[in-house]
């Protein structure tokens, strides 16, 4: 989250000041800035795939590196009724460790609309595994990036247990971290999610040798890319991400069947005083990186309903 913070800064405020006062008053949204409606209308089940939930009432684990303010399941849903989706993947925080209760009561208000990816670590009982499932939980998240409650260690023998349930594994990780742990990876059993583009760096960008790494892992059919935090390694900021995009549109290229769309609101990894992304932008970079309106949608909806278990209507 490091790269490219003056373009950032630029370009944002540049964005903030085109906005009009009605709009914000229209579509102002904690967490996020800008105020606009994005260009891009939503499909119908339109689903993000990567957000978080945070509270002041829930315990923070020792730990934890990243302790953003509160981001609420009401301030999330006036992001939804900004961007348009309706179906939403609440992702475990590195802040709580493996105390899933801020992502699990979040789940269980948004009720049939929401699933879940938790945090656990080889201590986890079958029974608590189970219980998450039946509330809504298809994932477990290894936050390599921050300290925390993970480690590589613990990723084959949680990938063998979750796989029964037909669940994945999450890896949010530096390109570094990732092209560490291949070897692990390229054995465990379960399915494979990568956030945020699978932080493949820039400026090498898909000339990187991770990009080659995770599309030869897509290619054997149980790896899935997070087409999200466009900002996170970008070194040319807003509102083109140009850079990421190339990244993005790459992956679309070559396995739009194995790809998700996440916000990652509330974007914890930008400080203050540094501005939000913008939420608006961030979707309709969709348009760019998948124009085809049935592909996109195929990531949106379809891609979303199979990797999490939503009903197909």
């Amino acid at each position: 989250m490091q790269m490219g913070r003056r373009t950032f800064l630029a370009g944002s405020a540049a964005l903030a000041a085109s906005g009009t006062t009605t709009a914000m008053a229209q579509h102002n949204v904690a967490n996020s800035s800008g105020s606009e409606a994005p260009k891009l209308k939503a499909p119908a089940n339109a689903c993000d795939c990567h957000h978080h939930i945070y509270g002041s009432q829930y315990k923070v684990d020792p730990r934890s590196t990243l302790r953003p303010g509160d981001a609420t399941v009401d301030d999330y849903r006036a992001l939804q009724k900004r961007i348009g989706t309706s179906r939403n993947v609440i992702v475990q925080p590195s802040t709580y460790g493996t105390e899933n209760a801020p992502t699990l009561d979040a789940l269980v208000a948004f009720g049939p609309s929401a699933r879940a990816v938790v945090v656990v670590d080889t201590a986890v009982t079958d029974a608590e595994l189970k219980r998450m499932h039946g509330l809504g939980a298809r994932g477990i998240r290894f936050n390599l990036a921050q300290a925390g409650a993970t480690t590589p260690e613990m990723i084959e023998p949680l990938s063998k247990r979750v796989n029964d349930l037909g669940w994945h594994i999450q890896i949010n990780a530096s390109a570094a971290k990732i092209m560490e742990i291949m070897p692990i990876l390229e054995k465990v059993p379960s399915p494979i999610v990568f956030d945020h583009l699978a932080h493949i760096p820039e400026p090498d960008g898909v000339n990187h040798p991770l990009f080659a790494q995770v599309r030869a892992l897509i290619d054997k059919g149980k790896t899935w890319v997070k087409l999200s935090g466009a900002y996170a390694d970008t070194k040319v900021g807003p509102p083109t991400y140009s850079d990421s995009s190339a990244i993005a549109r790459a992956y679309v290229k070559a396995a739009p069947e194995r790809l998700v769309w996440g916000s990652d609101w509330p974007h914890p990894g930008v400080l203050d005083p540094e501005p939000k992304p913008d939420d608006a932008i961030l979707i309709d970079l969709m348009l760019d990186w998948a124009p085809d309106e049935a592909v996109r949608n195929r990531i949106l909806v379809d891609n979303a309903a199979k990797l999490y278990d939503f009903p197909k209507n």
